[in-house]
């Protein structure tokens, strides 16, 4: 549990991971597949199975949002390890 009364310090090392960094990666992953949800629903002739696949992808992502409020230490890190290899693979593949 983090201890509000230490002092955070600025020289940590950037690769060190926040208790914030594990909620950002699943944020953006969500915000990945609301852009594309968005970009699909304004297409002339949604895919409704790519609409559906989407949708279910993106309630995944708000229910691992919610279980990183319980999660122990390798809960959330095997969270914040899937959502940050996944969002670099939907990255590369584009929207």
């Amino acid at each position: 549990m983090h201890d509000p009364a230490s002092p955070s310090s600025s020289s940590e090392p950037t690769d060190a991971v926040s208790p914030q960094a594990p909620a950002d990666v699943v944020e953006e992953v969500m915000a990945w597949y609301s852009r594309a949800l968005l970009a699909e629903r304004r297409a002339s002739h949604p895919d409704p199975e790519r609409l559906e696949h989407l949708l279910a992808r993106r309630q995944e992502c708000v229910r691992d949002r919610a279980r990183l409020e319980e999660a122990d230490a390798e809960e959330t890190a095997r969270i914040a390890a899937s959502y940050a290899a996944r969002l670099k693979e939907l990255e590369a593949t584009g929207p």
